[in-house]
């Protein structure tokens, strides 16, 4: 994989970073405290609900303290003209406003990588984490980049999920976390981030069954019949096992894969330029 292409967003326009990383995943540890979001582009120019995405980063430095408000514009054009420089192709890139220097902006861009068709169609495994939260859940925080990377979580394993005091599992380490129980798509309301990608998920899982937005119980696990996870860059992702425990019998489920198709449907109809 190429290395990351990383510049930061000045008042007086993009300056190189005095820092080299090779993915997204690296450069997160040279980022200073504050607010970010990540998600990709399709066809190299387009994008998908990214005034979602800033939205969320407004009310996520809102929640914190931090007094934000994005020059959408200007954003959008370094974005455009640093694609256009790296020549990736279609690109994962990550938006990072700096808590004490909040009219800045770290624009790092990496090649995009599309789940695998074997990991769709396989489904992948997860393990929960008890007594690992988000500090502020509603607020999408660099802090927690650094809390969750430092559980090593199992080989093979794809996610950790969390798990609060009433042994709820509210979502995955940078995911939301869904679950098919007694015919109704459950996913937690509450002491998550609201992701961009469950936007969608809202907008076309009721068409294909009940959505109740009350988080499963670890109990819960063995009735299962189905689970997914969600984000902006992978889009709906089937689990097969949690905690070693099959889910349903142990592939994809029908409802699951019917509510990702629905859900390629909807991101083909409403991407924009960037």
């Amino acid at each position: 994989m190429s290395p990351a292409f990383i510049q930061e967003l000045t008042p007086q326009g993009l300056h190189a970073v005095p820092y080299r990383a090779d993915s997204l995943a690296d450069a997160a540890q040279y980022e200073p405290d504050g607010i970010y979001t990540v998600t990709n582009t399709y066809h190299t120019f387009q994008t998908l609900k990214l005034d979602a995405h800033l939205d969320r980063m407004e009310d996520s430095a809102a929640r914190e303290g931090i007094p934000l408000k994005l020059d959408r514009r200007r954003l959008r054009e370094a974005l455009r003209q640093m694609i256009s420089k790296a020549q990736f192709g279609d690109v994962r890139f990550r938006i990072t406003v700096p808590r004490e220097v909040p009219n800045h902006a770290i624009l790092t861009l990496e090649p995009y990588v599309p789940p695998s068709p074997a990991l769709i169609n396989g489904g992948v495994r997860c393990v929960t984490v008890p007594g690992l939260l988000r500090r502020n859940p509603a607020a999408k925080t660099n802090d927690w980049v650094a809390d969750r990377s430092a559980v090593t979580l199992p080989e093979g394993i794809y996610q950790g999920l969390l798990v609060n005091d009433q042994e709820q599992i509210l979502e995955g380490f940078s995911s939301n976390f869904y679950a098919i129980l007694n015919g109704e798509l459950r996913t937690a309301g509450e002491e998550v981030l609201a992701g961009i990608a469950q936007q969608i998920i809202f907008a076309v899982a009721p068409g294909i069954l009940i959505l109740r937005r009350d988080a499963i119980r670890m109990s819960d696990l063995p009735d299962l019949n189905e689970a997914f996870l969600t984000s902006s860059s992978r889009g709906v992702i089937p689990i097969i096992e949690i905690d070693e425990q099959s889910i349903g019998d142990g592939a994809p489920g029908p409802r699951t894969m019917a509510i990702r198709r629905a859900y390629n449907k909807w991101v083909e109809a409403h991407l924009e330029d960037l």
